[in-house]
């Protein structure tokens, strides 16, 4: 596939990586929709023991394809990894439905999140190589909100489908086998080795009308081809060498802190909301309107951190979400104000996330992309596996309200000071990335 022309941009690109962050929210609810079946009808053998390994052992393999899948797309490019990964998912999660026991659908959902854990991170680094410079806040939030998008989908179609719950995993994996024929056409290779000679056609090889020349682009692929031989293997090692210690550690904490918030609330919220009084009703209803706000914080952050600084925006965005999780913990009595106060803290919460990744794409340079978006992902996932399990350490011993909106509040405060001791840009021997470009 040829390497993306400076001088149009398919929206192509966008939209496949797009659905593939739908398919992250397909995975990020499926289980959920169909455990209670499960459990209730005790098929395959699930009780609430192998509901919660099986729930968990999901996001170990989603963590695990971050950390050491999503890499890879520095060293073999993000369009081979992209397509392998959606294979990869797609064919295990139709593996799920016919699954004889638990410990089978453990394994599969195990294997599936391998796959679909390198997604999001490769996804993410292909759309900061694609787009235009000064963009990388809004590119990176508006890919993600084909997680929230997919989330909700998911919710939706589990409405007219279950109790048929092999159906659900039959429709989420078909969904990625038809979105492959699509990446294999549509998607062209992004490399970082495509930047120098992006900038080699445009003075040598486009006419005046920005039209490339043959001469031109057989210069650019020949050098694409030189570069990819001589390219040097990335991976965690590179994290450690100076400056990137102390960015990976900061980075790290955030993303944890981070997913923590994301999935204790999407989790235990009506759990919460129920505990301090309010009707089972009011509090599914505010779920559905913390993650409509998660939709309208993306794009949002996206402009605002492009225009102002990424880092600048992260902070302020973690910072008020501390304030308006604590601010939860006080029970509001008029309907209006309580949807307006959960709407707004959705609108910071999920983005401030999101805003981690997007900063993370413009601290390192090309060639270390996606090994550090994988880095903060794989991290992330270990939050997303603790928040609701504090959470439900907190319900069963009662004191869930208002305690935790507390360690939420903290988590954020944490994620605050983390993100703080960052610098502005890394200053390596060959580079210097400005997080604001």
């Amino acid at each position: 596939m040829p390497t993306m022309s400076s001088a149009r941009r398919s929206q192509w690109p966008v939209w496949l990586c797009w659905l593939a962050m739908v398919l992250d929210g397909f995975d990020l609810v499926v289980l959920g929709t169909v455990i209670p079946t499960l459990i209730k009808t005790g098929e395959l053998g699930f009780d609430a023991v192998g509901a919660t390994f099986a729930a968990t052992i999901s996001l170990v393999g989603v963590g695990l394809g971050a950390l050491f899948i999503a890499p890879l797309s520095d060293n073999f490019g993000r369009r081979k990894l992209l397509i392998a990964c959606v294979a990869g998912f797609s064919l295990f999660t139709i593996g799920v439905a016919f699954a004889p026991n638990v410990a089978v659908f453990s394994l599969l959902r195990l294997l599936a999140g391998l796959g679909l854990g390198a997604c999001l991170p490769a996804a993410l680094a292909y759309m900061n190589d694609y787009a235009p410079a000064g963009s990388a806040g809004k590119s990176t939030t508006r890919t993600m909100t084909g997680y929230h998008v997919g989330a909700v989908a998911t919710a939706l179609l589990a409405i007219f489908i279950v109790p048929n719950w092999r159906l659900m995993f039959i429709i989420g994996g078909v969904a990625g086998l038809v979105l492959l024929p699509f990446l294999w056409v549509k998607l062209p290779e992004s490399l970082p080795e495509a930047a120098p000679t992006q900038a080699a056609e445009s003075k040598t090889g486009e006419s005046k009308e920005g039209e490339p020349t043959a001469g031109g682009s057989a210069k650019a692929a020949a050098a694409v081809e030189h570069s990819a031989g001589t390219k040097q293997k990335t991976g965690f090692r590179d994290l450690l060498q100076k400056p990137y210690p102390l960015v990976a550690v900061g980075i790290g904490i955030a993303s944890f802190m981070g997913l923590l918030l994301v999935y204790g609330l999407n989790t235990w919220l009506p759990q919460l909301m129920a505990a301090a009084g309010y009707p089972v009703s009011t509090g599914l209803t505010l779920l559905l309107v913390l993650n409509v706000g998660a939709v309208a914080g993306l794009f949002l952050a996206g402009i605002l951190a492009d225009k102002h600084g990424t880092k600048k925006i992260v902070l302020l965005w973690f910072g008020l979400s501390a304030v308006l999780l604590a601010i939860l913990s006080v029970k509001i009595q008029n309907e209006f104000l309580l949807n307006a106060a959960v709407f707004v803290t959705g609108v910071f919460v999920f983005s401030s996330q999101v805003l981690v990744y997007a900063w993370v794409s413009q601290l390192f340079p090309a060639r270390l992309r996606g090994t550090a978006l994988g880095f903060a992902a794989g991290v992330g996932r270990l939050g997303a596996i603790v928040g609701p399990a504090v959470t439900g350490t907190l319900v069963a011993a009662n004191i869930a309200y208002p305690a935790g909106f507390y360690v939420f509040a903290a988590a954020g405060l944490l994620a605050v000071a983390a993100l703080f001791l960052v610098p502005h840009e890394v200053k390596a021997a060959d580079t210097s990335v400005p997080t604001r470009h």
